[in-house]
């Protein structure tokens, strides 16, 4: 007898020629996050992953991979004998510990081994009944039991599990490329994040950072936002840009209603470089249409002028309690609401202009040495590498 965990696709199931290598990433990325749970064991096959964790470690590996893209729905397996006594034994054992009052159950089989000598129905029948005589409190319901009872005739075993646990879905991290997503403390970045790893994409984090004028807590909260998304399939390499320097000269030197502009204009040409060295195909924003005076579709013409590389907005059709409610559900929220200020809100000018003219940017930066504030703040940019394990209490921050 063997316990594992089956995995299976989801949307990988459609790449045909392709899928190989989509498989191959997934299982990449499931070893990455059951890294410290030793020893453990991937295997990528064509219809279905396999996963061996270590016994003791189970439940973690079970929690861990709900945040893995790739997978459509996993569950924990028995692998038996094709014995029906062996079968219906080894189902009494994980009934006998369950509270069973009221609750009502089915079988499902299905039957790869055409060879077998019970036909699916049969071996249906014989396990209910089975299961029915020992367990006068549970009644069979075949539409939506309480428990499904899944048995699966393979050539040389056959499979055992009551649980199904839904996966996340999407891509798995990697598939799609690299790009650097600018994190900058709030809700809506971290969340624009976590779609587009969701599609695939190897996301590296980038923020923008002010001391004086920002905090340290600032900053580790970031950081602690990028744990949440190390979560979500790899581990995330984290850029801290230092950007006084910048901010300092935009105040000094530009009026007050294009500073927001020009700042962001200045952060995407940062991002751009650091794109170029860090061989990313795309820069990611939490930007959503009219939200803000700097997210109108003329202010992100003006902005997105200033980038090399395309920017992706995953968030751009999504209204602010649509972006909450995603917030909420990946963990971010209540750390994301923490009041330390992010550099673009300490500099924020009361009366942004919110139809920006290209023109008009163009010309105020004349005001200023962009080419040596983007070469300073791309050369003395921090990396570090962001684990998922570990998150911080903010707490501690106060």
């Amino acid at each position: 007898m063997k316990r594992y965990i089956l995995v299976r696709y989801g949307e990988l199931s459609t790449k045909g020629r392709n899928k190989k290598r989509f498989t191959q990433q997934l299982a990449q990325n499931i070893k990455g996050v059951l890294a410290d749970l030793t020893p453990n064991k991937v295997v990528a096959g064509h219809d279905y992953l396999t996963v061996y964790p270590p016994a003791e470690s189970v439940d973690i590996a079970l929690e861990r991979l709900s945040h893995v893209f790739g997978i459509q729905s996993y569950s924990p397996v028995i692998e038996l004998e094709k014995d029906m006594e062996v079968i219906r034994d080894q189902i009494f054992a994980i009934l006998d510990g369950k509270d069973l009052k009221g609750k009502s159950f089915r079988i499902a089989t299905k039957r790869a081994d055409h060879d077998f000598y019970l036909d699916t129905n049969a071996i249906n029948r014989y396990l209910g009944e089975a299961v029915a005589e020992r367990y006068k409190e549970l009644r069979v319901q075949l539409k939506r039991p309480d428990l499904v009872i899944k048995v699966e005739i393979r050539e040389k075993y056959a499979l055992l599990t009551t649980e199904v646990y839904k996966g996340a879905g999407g891509l798995p991290v990697g598939t799609s490329g690299r790009a650097l997503l600018l994190l900058s403390g709030g809700i809506d970045s971290v969340v624009a994040g976590y779609m587009a790893l969701k599609r695939g994409i190897e996301v590296e984090a980038v923020h923008f950072a002010s001391p004086p004028y920002t905090s340290p807590q600032a900053l580790q909260k970031a950081k602690d936002l990028a744990k949440i998304l190390a979560r979500y399939g790899r581990q995330i390499q984290f850029l801290t840009v230092p950007f006084t320097a910048s901010q300092e000269a935009i105040k000094q030197n530009l009026p007050s209603p294009y500073l927001m502009t020009i700042t962001r204009r200045m952060m995407m040409r940062v991002a751009s470089r650091l794109a170029e060295e860090r061989k990313a195909l795309a820069i990611v924003t939490g930007e959503s249409i009219g939200q803000v005076a700097s997210q109108t579709l003329e202010s992100m013409l003006a902005i997105t002028d200033a980038a090399g590389y395309p920017v992706l907005r995953p968030l751009a059709g999504f209204d602010k309690l649509e972006i909450i409610a995603l917030a909420e559900e990946i963990g971010s929220f209540e750390l994301s609401i923490q009041p330390y200020e992010d550099c673009c809100t300490v500099f924020a000018p009361p009366s942004p202009k919110t139809k920006p003219k290209l023109e008009a940017c163009q010309h105020y930066e004349t005001k200023i040495d962009v080419k040596r504030l983007v070469e300073d703040a791309v050369k003395h940019t921090e990396v570090e590498n962001i684990s998922a394990h570990e998150i911080n209490e903010f707490n501690d921050l106060l």
